[in-house]
């Protein structure tokens, strides 16, 4: 997988979460998985086509699910409701988003669907043999996995 593929998404990700959460972030290890299993309580998956195509997976558990919708709602969320799950998914959607806007700026134009969000671990997520790069970013409440699989389109 090409850094110019992951790059975006890493900036993206920590632009997104210190505006949101308004705090530090720190990157953790970066790890290839070949699993097609979920490792997290919530993910939320958003796909991307173009002349880069694959999906885009950002994992927390759900407790650090809760505490994001409960910031980015400005009330707290007891429970993962409709409402908390569409303000998770949107999380992914606006990281994607601005991601790809940088993937377009570096000649690599896409588009992404609607984020679609998949609660419970151990659910299969085939990303059709593209290795899957992990980025663990760490904030104040909690730890959110970021996971990339793209590849250049040939078409």
């Amino acid at each position: 997988m090409r850094a110019e593929f992951i790059n975006p998404f890493v900036k993206a990700a920590y632009e997104v979460l210190k505006a949101e959460l308004k705090g530090p972030i720190e990157r953790g290890q970066l790890s290839l998985q070949e699993s097609d299993y979920t490792s997290q309580d919530v993910t939320i998956m958003v796909a991307v086509t173009g002349r880069v195509e694959g999906i885009t997976m950002y994992g927390l558990s759900e407790v650090t699910a809760k505490k994001i919708a409960s910031t980015m709602m400005g009330q707290p969320v007891p429970v993962f409701d409709k409402l908390a799950e569409s303000a998770i998914a949107e999380l992914g959607n606006i990281i994607t988003g601005h991601a790809s806007a940088e993937l377009e700026k570096a000649g690599y134009p896409c588009t992404i669907s609607p984020p679609t969000v998949i609660i419970g671990r151990g659910v299969i997520i085939s990303t059709v043999h593209i290795k899957r790069l992990i980025i663990p970013l760490k904030t104040q409440l909690g730890e959110l996995e970021v996971s990339v699989a793209l590849q250049a389109n040939s078409r």
